[in-house]
């Protein structure tokens, strides 16, 4: 069972703990394993779709020559989640690949395609979490290099703000580089989707 999944099933527990009428759709691909997972309910919906390599996704084109990440079962590292409440919400997308270039040359890359997003921070460390951090101080502060734990092989590029930011994050792998490219858009009642 994936992360993504397992917050779903959380959430579906949590409301049918309530008394609350829970929907759910699952669809699996040709080997059985499961993809898409949909919960509705009457105080909002979760969406987790896994599998889908489109970097466009992010908001970000696919540096040349790369392809998806996948373990030696064959899954993909990829995932799309959506919570939406009446009061809040959250998107994340979230896709990892590999390349046969160096870290210094996808970081230039994706350097010149995340200006459009503003000021552009570049982090050391963060990998393992894709470099995202929220913090729900300021959602329209810039983003920071807040909880940084130095490792100086994996980097990380921010640009936007805590509630709507595009991260790159890269780390030398054998001869090349495996990058996660991540959106992440927050909400409150105060502001729109």
């Amino acid at each position: 069972m994936t992360s993504g999944q397992q917050v779903v099933i959380g959430f579906a527990a949590l409301l049918i703990l309530t008394g609350c009428s829970v929907h759910t759709s699952e669809r699996r691909d040709a080997n059985g394993k499961s993809e898409d997972v949909d919960i509705h309910t009457p105080f909002g919906s979760v969406s987790v779709r896994e599998n889908s390599t489109d970097a466009k996704d992010t908001g970000l084109q696919l540096y040349p020559g790369a392809r998806p990440k996948s373990d030696s079962g064959g899954d993909k590292h990829s995932a799309d989640v959506d919570v939406s409440m009446s009061k809040m919400g959250v998107k994340v997308v979230a896709r990892e690949y590999r390349s046969d270039d160096s870290p210094d040359k996808i970081l230039a890359y994706y350097r010149k395609q995340m200006d459009k997003f503003g000021n552009i921070i570049q982090c050391n460390g963060h990998f393992g979490d894709g470099g995202f951090h929220y913090h729900k101080r300021d959602q329209d502060a810039p983003v920071s290099c807040d909880g940084s734990d130095g490792s100086k092989s994996e980097q990380t590029l921010k640009a936007g703000t805590e509630n709507n930011q595009h991260v790159v994050a890269v780390k030398p792998s054998g001869k090349g580089s495996e990058f996660a490219l991540v959106y992440v858009r927050t909400w409150s009642d105060k502001q729109s989707m």
